[in-house]
């Protein structure tokens, strides 16, 4: 029996777990999970959990090196404080407890931080970086915007250190507001609104105020080995509504080749692009499994079960993913544990 940890995760791990769980070597798992809210969805699937509490820096991975002492476990896979816990792992090692993380602090720090990830693939021709500026203050964010516009570009912004579309805006001029309130919610945003906002403050955290990428958007879920290797990548198209479809496109899987090559990323991560003219260019790189992994698992490729079998240091075939899959996700219903 293998004992594996997942902290604070997304809902989706318990598509996650599962998948380890049902796997074809008939291996036994058993699931721990921690999270603040002690009726999440993710700890449904989990044979064990508690109530996580909130603590910060080392006092946060002296609870996660704790909590692995404790219930013996054998693999850990973090998405809360992932930095924090990289930077101590040595204590997780020092127990047997193996952990999913990348090891290159330096890089992790980069993935975190957007703009620094930027700056370090910019003109290295891994993969084309959209046009962007740092910004702090309202008067950059200005000079950003209509440098920007002056390009023939449209207009986003988002914090550089955010987590999925958190923060994300589209600067929209000809938005009705009458009419708006009266549609759905939108993520567009008129200039004037945001920057008489910013300008209410002296200094605000890093903006990232970048060049609307309009067109297709995938995401590249990679299989790695522990030294970064690459084994695998899918890529998934957004399409419309709730519609994913994994193909076979050689330019992204060149994408994933380079980044692979240039960072040596271990186990499984993440890279979404952007189609801008026709040009793909990259949004952001998650350290980590992404939201919408198991539609790609959809393919045959079973990421979160091979990727435990990497950190175990298990042989495997060479994965081969079914491309052509038209793919979408509905609710289901589950009766919660007590």
């Amino acid at each position: 029996m293998t004992n594996i940890y997942l902290n604070r995760w997304f809902s989706v791990s318990y598509h996650y777990m599962n998948m380890i769980r049902d796997n074809p070597d008939r291996q036994l798992f058993k699931f721990y999970g921690t999270h603040p809210d002690p009726s999440h969805l993710s700890l449904q699937a989990c044979d064990y959990s508690e109530q996580e509490p909130v603590l910060h820096g080392t006092e946060y991975v002296d609870y996660a090196v704790n909590f692995c002492k404790r219930h013996k476990i054998d693999i850990f896979i973090p998405r809360l404080k992932m930095l924090e816990i990289a930077k101590e792992v040595h204590r997780f090692d020092a127990i047997g407890t193996k952990v999913m993380v990348c090891r290159d602090i330096e890089l992790l720090e980069c993935m975190i931080e957007k703009d620094q990830f930027y700056e370090k693939l910019q003109g290295t021709g891994v993969v084309p970086i959209p046009e962007y500026y740092i910004v702090e203050t309202a008067q950059q964010f200005k000079e950003a915007y209509e440098t920007l516009i002056g390009n023939g570009h449209k207009v986003c912004f988002k914090p550089t250190n955010s987590e999925g579309g958190m923060g994300f805006r589209i600067i929209d001029n000809n938005m009705n507001p009458l009419e708006n309130l009266y549609s759905w919610v939108s993520l567009s945003v008129p200039f004037e609104q945001v920057y008489d906002t910013l300008s209410a403050v002296e200094k605000f955290p890093k903006l990232m105020v970048m060049e609307l990428l309009e067109e297709d958007e995938f995401s590249i879920d990679c299989l790695a080995d522990a030294e970064g290797k690459l084994i695998t990548a899918i890529p998934r198209r957004k399409s419309s509504g709730r519609i994913y479809i994994m193909e076979d496109i050689a330019e992204l899987t060149q994408i994933a080749c380079n980044v692979a090559e240039k960072c040596r990323i271990p186990f499984v991560y993440n890279i979404q692009v952007k189609m801008n003219k026709g040009i793909p260019k990259l949004l952001e790189i998650n350290p980590r499994m992404s939201g919408g992994l198991y539609i790609t698992c959809l393919t045959g490729v079973n990421m979160p079960y091979l990727a435990v079998k990497t950190i175990m240091g298990q042989p495997f075939e060479q994965p081969k993913p079914q491309f052509g899959v038209k793919a979408s996700y509905i609710e289901k219903p589950i009766i919660m544990k007590e």
